[in-house]
């Protein structure tokens, strides 16, 4: 039998890559819905194939590469622009264990998708004790710095309800 705890090991890199992209597609539509310019700043994206070139490599560059945050965001408004990493739990939780020690881009943010919800904290939060699970009440649509609609983001909840039911 698998367990939750267990469950993560078990799962192929090909289906925990799969279910971020998904999270990740829903944050990007759902801002970009919001009027933000959402630029893909992960090294997915930004480096094709530099994965298979780093594999084995633990210089200081490598790392950084590795940790690169989703997204560059702009806010339509304020032209304000905020670095964005995004996760897929499916048991909702997520804190500062979570984060490579050396993590370098101390002023993102983290969105975490979940089968129910969408919630945020930056990493300054994290790295201070909070953490994110179902029970705690830090909903993306409370973040000041998005200004974002409570409406749009129940709609992308609704999304994830639907691509996340039934998935580990």
């Amino acid at each position: 039998m698998t367990t939750k705890a267990n469950s993560y090991s078990t799962q192929s890199w090909s289906q925990r890559a799969l279910k971020g992209r998904v999270a990740e597609t829903l944050i990007e539509q759902l801002f970009t819905k919001l009027g933000y310019k959402v630029f893909h700043y992960g090294m997915e994206k930004t480096i094709p194939g530099i994965i298979e070139l780093l594999q084995g490599v633990n210089t200081n560059v490598a790392k950084q590469i590795r940790t690169m945050p989703d997204f560059v965001m702009q806010h339509p408004k304020t032209g304000d622009v905020n670095l964005v990493e995004v996760k897929y739990r499916a048991n909702g939780q997520f804190s500062f264990e979570d984060i490579k020690s050396d993590y370098p881009y101390e002023n993102a943010f983290f969105i975490i998708v979940s089968r129910r919800h969408i919630k945020c904290l930056t990493y300054e939060e994290l790295k201070t004790g909070q953490s994110i699970s179902p029970t705690s009440r830090n909903y993306l649509y409370k973040r000041y710095e998005f200004e974002l609609d409570k409406e749009v983001i129940k709609e992308f909840c609704g999304f994830a309800v639907q691509f996340f039911t039934g998935v580990e």
